[in-house]
């Protein structure tokens, strides 16, 4: 859906910065807040939720002040003209009350981490093209009910940028580029900002609000997440060994017709040294190209792409298991003391 908005970058990229490099992105707690809003009313049933970032670039800092979701989608409807139109008039609307308005960037919804695939490529690669300053925020409602705000920023890599703008995804490529899938993505630092008069009413609210006891942050069930990213992790991890498969399938393939090249080679060769010991013309040599045609290498960009996720998977397994660790060490360790 992401990719609706690519007719509308034109306007804004006359307003970027030329270097295109971002060190920090700094969001307004207001545009977390409608982003939070904007999967609770739309995401509750697991669909994904987009919208479009806005903001301001000022010394390779990128400010996101405001956002707005892209309209649903209902089924059997794919008006890409209406959305682009939609997006426009937002934004012109914006201007005309003196709201930053310029297009920096798209948000998108996630469950546990799965949002490494083609469709996030395309759209970002679409807006790094138009927009060199753009940037994709990944929300993860699920691991943010489990009391960790999930909120991250990614950029494609430079590498990555020229490989996909050449299509080309094959190993020498890769091998030449030095492309991993680790080098795909670029983390930006994320920083959550608020007004002075925000910070002086949430601490008035906390000193007005009752202090309750409660020992939620103690609570061990955690199975339930823990289980879900283990069950995608082993789906992700069976589609990495799949691609794996094809791959060599594809270098036993590549084995098996050199040989057949060679022997070929050798037959005509014996053929010709007889041939001409009997006094009689070679064979012409004959094209082994045509003959053997090349075998095309497949993709490596969902090998990549696969590599990613489950490396994604992994780090989120690790990052809550250190933390449920901590939990169960302390209350064994509070059962013993009593």
């Amino acid at each position: 859906m992401a990719e609706r908005s690519r007719s509308s970058h034109a306007e804004n990229s006359s307003s970027s910065s030329s270097t295109g490099r971002i060190d920090s992105v700094q969001v307004d707690g207001l545009v977390v807040l409608k982003i939070i809003k904007h999967c609770q009313d739309e995401g509750s049933a697991g669909e994904l939720v987009q919208g479009v970032l806005l903001g301001l670039i000022q010394n390779h800092k990128l400010e996101i002040t405001n956002c707005f979701a892209f309209p649903s989608v209902r089924v059997g409807e794919d008006d890409d003209e209406d959305d682009v139109n939609y997006q426009m008039e937002m934004m012109r609307r914006l201007r005309a009350v003196n709201v930053d308005h310029l297009h920096v960037g798209w948000y998108q919804s996630t469950y546990l981490g799965s949002f490494v695939n083609k469709t996030l490529l395309d759209s970002q690669f679409s807006y790094q093209s138009s927009i060199e300053e753009s940037v994709v925020l990944i929300y993860d409602p699920w691991k943010t009910s489990q009391g960790m705000l999930s909120l991250k920023v990614f950029r494609l890599s430079n590498k990555m940028m020229a490989m996909y703008k050449e299509a080309e995804f094959n190993a020498e490529k890769l091998a030449k580029s030095g492309l991993s899938f680790e080098a795909m993505f670029e983390e930006i630092p994320l920083v959550i900002r608020n007004s002075s008069l925000v910070n002086t009413l949430l601490c008035e609210i906390e000193v007005l609000s009752p202090h309750t006891q409660t020992d939620e942050f103690l609570s061990l069930s955690t199975g339930s997440y823990l289980e879900k990213n283990v069950r995608l992790l082993m789906e992700g991890v069976d589609e990495l060994c799949q691609d794996a498969n094809k791959f060599n399938n594809h270098l036993r393939n590549v084995a098996r017709q050199q040989q057949q090249k060679e022997a070929y080679t050798q037959r005509r060769q014996a053929e010709n040294a007889s041939r001409q010991h009997r006094g009689e013309a070679p064979l012409p040599d004959d094209d082994l190209n045509k003959m053997f045609k090349p075998l095309q290498s497949p993709s490596r960009l969902d090998y990549l792409l696969l590599s990613q996720q489950v490396n994604t998977y992994s780090k989120q397994i690790n990052q809550f298991a250190t933390h449920s660790f901590g939990k169960l060490f302390l209350s064994q360790a509070l059962q013993d003391n009593e």
